[in-house]
Parts: structure tokens; C-alpha cells; sequence
């Protein structure tokens, strides 16, 4: 027997236990592994940290030779997948990931100049990075599987579709790949995209404001940040605020330039193909759709197994960029007064909001276009304020060259890098004043 919902004919099904035990228990587990609060070792963290934190301990010394390894491999990975000569930023990025590798071997070897190997800003910060990354996207990448594979993101999706056209102007869907960012990857939800943009389902405007708005890093890069800037006993509140904050900004950037002059319209070529409506039995409806992703999810080793391999990948893609990308935005920082003079452009806002060291916490962010995680090494030892405000910004600012844009330029959506250099002004003054402000309540 069929019944309608929400306008969409739907037939009556009835669940294994299986998949009720999946959709429950695996969501369970991945949402004990990511915002729990446990002690450890004298500090409150989450269990995914304390997990890493064992793992390398474990390792001991050996996980620097893993660093070099994984930076080897990405920087040999455009060449086995032959495509990298695709574009110019294909080429640029290549040539980037090399110089990752070389930085890795230097700092193992010690080997190179001394400047670049004993300043604590330098390559000890950015190797440290590297080395915490190496456990903490792969480990997290398996953990992550429980919370995107077992029906909670389609849960959450369904569930908030009437929010996403009233403020973000988007389709219901397009919560999914909001999701998918903080809970996974922004490359990823990236893929999830273009996709949907180019089978019809996202228009030209649509496209561009999930894709500048929604694709931030995930909540495994969040407990980099958090840790290197000791908020991880404030990890709950940095967590939620953070993404609050993230689509608070992009709340405000869909109603501003260049956003608000992209045409609403399709992809030349497709047959457009615009969501239903779902407006009636939400709950159920949510519901049934998430125990049929559980449903359909498959062996949970399989599923452990194609996570980790992804997570692997990510590190190996992501490592030796920071590495390169963190050192030539850190080598800016001393000898050149870009980031400085850009610092000038934030500092009226994060003095309105009084943040108590303003000008340095508004250079800091100012680096954030170059890598998302450098402004922390210019805040490690400000105070809690300055570096939750940091904290946060680093995150909510969203568009990075180290990856984040270039990823974006290898989509179809239409997106130029002159618009995404607005848009991150935009969201680095809107983030420092919506931090500021929490931060002026909660601290």
C-alpha cells in the first residue's frame, strides 16, 4: 500500500533489526568518539584525541619517518594519477606538495637552514602539525564513517530542509553537504556539489553558496586547532559556537556581493531538476530515509576500511601543502609586511568587539588565506579570548589557497578566485565580530 508525503508517493516498509542497530549504535559511537568530554592526563579532550594521543605514544619517534612518508606519497600522487598538468593550479599545487616533501626530509635530517629548523614558528610548528595530522585524519576518518554512513546526515538533512531557502537560500538538500563538511571533508562535500550542480538539481547560485558557504574543514581538523590553541577544555563550546558561527556568517554572505549577483539559474545543457518539497510528517519521513541508509550501508569493516583508506589519501594530500604552503605564508609573516598591512583591513573589528590583543589576533587571521591553521602559531601564547576568537575565525574564514580554493577551481561550479578573495574578507570581518561577541559572554 502507498501513502504520500509531503507530496512524494512513499511505500510502507519495515526494518530489520540490523538497521535499527546500525542507525542507533554507530551513531552512537561516533557521536561518543567526537563531543564527549573525558579527563585525560590532567585535561579535559574528547576520546578521538586521547585515542591519537595513545597512538603516538605508541609509535614514539617512528611517526616522524610516517610525517615523511605520507608527504612523499603526496607529492608523488599527482604523477600517478597523471594529472598533474591538468591545469595551472594543478601545476602549482604539484610543484607546492614537492617542496612539502623536501621540508619533511630537511626536518628529519636536520639538514638545511638553521633559521627554518629551530624557529619555534617555522618547521618545528609546522612539522608538529603535520605529525598530529598524520594520526588524527586517518583515526578520525574511521570514526567519521560511523556518523556519515549509518543515516544521522540524512537524518539532520531532512530534518532542518525548511531552514536552508529561508536563510541560506539554498535547497533542503544542501544541509546534507553542510554536514558532510563538518562531520567529513570539505573535499567531499565539494564532490557531493558539483554533482548535484551539474545533473541539475543545484543552480549556478545555489552551487556557489554551498560551495564558498558550507565546505569547511571537518571537526578533525577543529580538535588540531583547539588543541594547538589549548581549548580542549572548552572543546564543546568551541565546537558548537564554531559552527553556529560558520553558517551565521554565511547567513550574511548569500545576502551580500558577490553572492547575491550570481544568476539563479542552471547549468547550460541540463535538464534542470529542482527538489521536492517535503512539508508534512517530517519526522517520520527523516526517519525512514535515514534507516534506509542504514539500511543500504553494507559491512561495517568494509565501511571502516574505505574511511581509513580516504582519511590516508586526505593526510597524504594535505600534509606536505602545509607543510609548504605554512612555510611560505610563515616566511611572508616575518619578512614581508603583507599580512601586517592586510592585519589593518580586521583590526577595527576586533577592536569593537575587544579583543584584548586586536591588532595581533587581526594579522593572525590575515594569514588564514594562505592555510587555515597558520594563524594559530601567531596566537599560541595570547590570551583564552584572542585565541578562541582565532580559533574560531581560522575555521569560519572557509577559503584557503592551500586547499580549499584550488579545490574549488577544479569543479565545474562557477566561481572565480578575484570572488572568493572577497568573500574571505567578508567572513573574516563577520567572524571576528560574531567570536568577539561570544567570547565578551561566555569568557
Amino acid at each position: 500500500m502507498q501513502k504520500k508525503e509531503g507530496g512524494i508517493p512513499i511505500r510502507e516498509k519495515t526494518y530489520s533489526s540490523a538497521a535499527w542497530i546500525k542507525l542507533i549504535l554507530c551513531n552512537l559511537v561516533g557521536i561518543f568518539m567526537f563531543f564527549e568530554t573525558i579527563p585525560f592526563q590532567g585535561r579535559n579532550t574528547i576520546p578521538l584525541d586521547a585515542l591519537c594521543s595513545v597512538i603516538g605514544k605508541l609509535v614514539g619517534n617512528a611517526q616522524q619517518w610516517v610525517v615523511v612518508a605520507m608527504c612523499i606519497v603526496g607529492a608523488l600522487m599527482p604523477f600517478l594519477k597523471k594529472n598533474w598538468n591538468q591545469n595551472g593550479t594543478s601545476v602549482v599545487f604539484t610543484i607546492l606538495k614537492i617542496l612539502g616533501a623536501f621540508c619533511a626530509v630537511m626536518f628529519v635530517t636536520k639538514i638545511g637552514p638553521r633559521e627554518w629548523l629551530e624557529s619555534a614558528s617555522l618547521l618545528p610548528f609546522l612539522f608538529e602539525l603535520g605529525r598530529s595530522l598524520s594520526l588524527l585524519v586517518p583515526v578520525g576518518a574511521i570514526f567519521l564513517s560511523f556518523l556519515t554512513s549509518y543515516g544521522l546526515m540524512e537524518f539532520v538533512g531532512l530534518f532542518v530542509q525548511p531552514l536552508m531557502r529561508k536563510i541560506w537560500k539554498t535547497p533542503g538538500s544542501s544541509a546534507i553537504d553542510a554536514v558532510a563538511s563538518f562531520v567529513g571533508s570539505y573535499s567531499v562535500a565539494l564532490l557531493i556539489t558539483d554533482n548535484m550542480y551539474q545533473k541539475g538539481t543545484y543552480t549556478k547560485k545555489e552551487a556557489a553558496i554551498i560551495a564558498t558557504g558550507f565546505s569547511t574543514v571537518s571537526s578533525t581538523f577543529m580538535v588540531t586547532v583547539a588543541g594547538t590553541l589549548g581549548l580542549m577544555e572548552h572543546w564543546n563550546l568551541y565546537f558548537w559556537t564554531t559552527l553556529m558561527i560558520t553558517f551565521t556568517v554565511t547567513a550574511f554572505t548569500v545576502r551580500m556581493f558577490p553572492l547575491n549577483h550570481f544568476p539563479d539559474e542552471y547549468r547550460d545543457g541540463v535538464t534542470p531538476k529542482p527538489e521536492r518539497i517535503i512539508d508534512q510528517n517530517r519526522f517520520r519521513t527523516a526517519l525512514r530515509t535515514a534507516l534506509d541508509t542504514a539500511d543500504r550501508s553494507g559491512s561495517l569493516p568494509v565501511n571502516i576500511g574505505k574511511s581509513l583508506l580516504n582519511g590516508l589519501q586526505i593526510t597524504c594530500t594535505i600534509v606536505p601543502s602545509i607543510l609548504s604552503v605554512g612555510l611560505l605564508g610563515m616566511l611572508l609573516a616575518i619578512y614581508t609586511p603583507i599580512f601586517h598591512v592586510l592585519g589593518f583591513i580586521f583590526y577595527p573589528f576586533a577592536a569593537l568587539v575587544q579583543v584584548p590583543e586586536a591588532l595581533v589576533a587581526a594579522q593572525a587571521l590575515a594569514t588564514s588565506i594562505a592555510e587555515m591553521y597558520l594563524p594559530c602559531a601567531f596566537v599560541v601564547n595570547c590570551s583564552l579570548i584572542t585565541r578562541y576568537v582565532v580559533g574560531v575565525g581560522c575555521i569560519s574564514e572557509l577559503l584557503f589557497f592551500s586547499a580549499v580554493i584550488p579545490c574549488i577551481l577544479s569543479t565545474s561550479i562557477p566561481v572565480r578566485i578575484s570572488q572568493m578573495l572577497i568573500l574571505w574578507v567578508e567572513r573574516v570581518m563577520l567572524s571576528i565580530l560574531l567570536a568577539g561577541v561570544v567570547a565578551m559572554i561566555v569568557f
